[in-house]
């Protein structure tokens, strides 16, 4: 049996028992791959005379977009992979691609697999500094760049290749030549399964970003646990509403939706307006959307039941969901949004596939092809731990999804695969039905009154309340108690930020929450975060940590104790 063959395999398997979960987890495992190359041995197979849509591109939601099949994409691909080899691109050259959402993004990522080139993606929403960063730590020798982009690798190493998509630039080659080259293309060789494929940079919560290395089996296959999850079958119309340049665009704006010969959908909205993306939802048809957390509560705020969606599938991911946006959904659409977990060092590793009952507040179970372990400090089963994934010696074992390691950090390397597991740093409790419920991220846990707190437990209830759009939860130093908990919260559109609503957010935190988990103090702050969206809870708590006694308080912070009327007579 070939190793192409294996993956039909592997796939037709996961999409007959979509529903039948302990079936899929039970008996799927990940194909054994010598030599495999998925954008020549798999999508230009399904490619063949198949006028399916493979990628729908919207810019304006009153027209019908740019619709590109599956022969049209392999061909284009083709061509691209011939224009970029007479540029002087081959096995093993690193080409840094930094294209927002447009049809030459897709084709360059297939051309680059077929020729054997590493791809670093990259968001167009870098600085100058950022991206000079990324050729260097990367090791790019081709970037391909929006031309609105180009002014950004000015002063870089001439040795550079530039070629810019979009209106012509000087001293950059237009990628419109490529759509004349020949689309017959043959590989200067085999591919080894094995072969580095991509090179994607962390987003950085807690530290410096680091290189993490994917090969051409550990995305393009990985991801057969990423469909199951998403629910994704033939003919399906998917949105992901993901930037490009990070890890989640590769797992639904790529993969998983082209391995269940799904169409990949994109709306390219200038700003997000709920409105405007219900509206698109329904004119086209969409079947399977994802979305992250912050999409499904402004999602949320608009008349939901109005909007007669064709939706089958809907998940979450990047961060958990809160189980009252999920309730509100459901409430309107009779759909329930699954959540699911995974990094940009594997794919999605848990979460909670169709057709499985959906535990509120819970991440779901591990997915077909992930064993995962909950493990203490010193490495042992725990019932809450950090989350890990066995390293055993044999394919059934380590999980194909897993990333090679830190192509830039040896010992960062070393320290995430120690003693047989490869540690997550995120933290989870194990129910007694085997469902999992997350925590936080390990750095992002902290004791007050020796009580172990979630931030994401006390963001969830916090969000609850009317007027918060957004909150992150720290620890506060405190001379009886350690630490406090202190949430930063960003205000709704309409509600004022001041004592008024303080007062009745912590009033709302005794009504929701245990004495020991109450929200202690509270800022209205703008929230810092990555260029992905995600918030930098680690640059809130060295705020704290690095706070002297003078001011008591900053502008816009409130301690429980200037609302002595809360307080009740035994001073909790």
């Amino acid at each position: 049996m070939t190793a192409a063959q294996g993956f039909f395999d592997a796939r037709d398997f996961l999409l007959r028992h979509r529903t039948d979960y302990q079936r899929a987890y039970n008996e799927f495992r990940w194909p054994e791959l010598g030599e495999f190359n998925w954008a020549l041995d798999y999508f230009d197979v399904v490619a063949t005379g198949n006028d399916n849509p493979a990628l729908w591109i919207v810019d304006d939601p009153a027209q019908e977009g740019l619709k590109l099949s599956y022969a049209q994409m392999s061909e284009r691909s083709s061509r691209m992979a011939n224009f970029l080899r007479g540029l002087g691109v081959t096995r093993g050259d690193r080409l840094l691609l930094m294209l927002p959402n447009r049809a030459e993004l897709w084709d360059v990522m297939l051309a680059s697999m077929k020729l054997g080139a590493i791809v670093l993606p990259a968001t167009t929403q870098l600085s100058s500094d950022d991206v000079r960063d990324r050729v260097q730590i990367g090791g790019a020798n081709f970037v391909v760049v929006d031309s609105a982009e180009t002014g950004k690798f000015d002063g870089l190493d001439a040795k550079l290749t530039r070629i810019s998509v979009g209106a012509p630039r000087e001293g950059w080659t237009d990628i419109a030549g490529a759509y004349d080259a020949s689309p017959s293309f043959t590989p200067d060789g085999v591919t080894r399964a094995a072969d580095p494929m991509l090179l994607y940079f962390t987003s950085g919560t807690t530290s410096k970003p680091k290189l993490v290395e994917h090969t051409h089996q550990s995305y393009p296959v990985g991801h057969l646990s990423t469909m199951y999850w998403i629910g994704l079958q033939p003919g399906d119309i998917h949105w992901n509403i993901s930037s490009p340049g990070w890890a989640k665009h590769a797992w639904s704006c790529f993969f998983a939706p082209w391995n269940a010969q799904a169409c990949v959908f994109v709306y390219n909205f200038a700003r997000f307006v709920p409105k405007e993306t219900l509206g698109v939802l329904v004119r086209c048809n969409v079947t399977t959307l994802c979305a992250p957390p912050t999409v499904w509560r402004m999602l949320v705020q608009e008349p939901l039941a109005s909007y007669p969606v064709k939706l089958r599938e809907i998940v979450g991911a990047g961060e958990p969901l809160n189980p009252e946006i999920i309730e509100r959904v459901r409430h309107a659409w009779n759909i329930m949004i699954r959540d699911g977990y995974g990094q940009t060092e594997t794919t999605c590793q848990i979460g909670n596939p169709p057709g499985q009952p959906v535990v509120p507040g819970s991440m779901g179970r591990p997915l077909p092809g992930y064993r995962v372990e909950l493990v203490d400090a010193d490495d042992q089963p725990v019932t809450e731990g950090e989350i890990a994934l066995p390293l055993g010696g044999s394919p059934t074992e380590r999980p194909l999804g897993l990333m090679t390691g830190y192509a830039n950090n040896a010992k960062a390397t070393e320290h995430a695969m120690r003693n047989g597991y490869y540690h997550t740093s995120d933290v989870a409790m194990r129910r007694d039905d085997g469902y999992l419920v997350y925590v936080g991220r390990s750095d992002d846990v902290f004791k007050s009154s020796d009580y172990r707190l979630s931030p994401f437990e006390l963001e969830s209830v916090l969000i609850e309340h009317e007027a918060i759009a957004e909150a992150a939860v720290v620890p506060s130093n405190d001379a009886l108690r350690l630490s406090v908990p202190k949430a930063f919260v960003t205000v709704r559109q309409g509600y004022e930020a001041g004592p008024e609503l303080a007062r009745d957010v912590f009033r709302f935190s005794r009504e929701k929450l245990a004495p020991y988990k109450r929200i202690r103090r509270l800022q209205f702050s703008d929230l810092p975060k990555t260029i992905s969206g995600k918030i930098r809870r680690v640059e809130l708590r060295r705020r704290e940590l690095e706070r002297t006694a003078e001011p008591a308080r900053l502008p816009g912070e409130y301690w429980e104790e200037d609302f002595p009327e809360l307080r009740n007579g035994n001073g909790n």
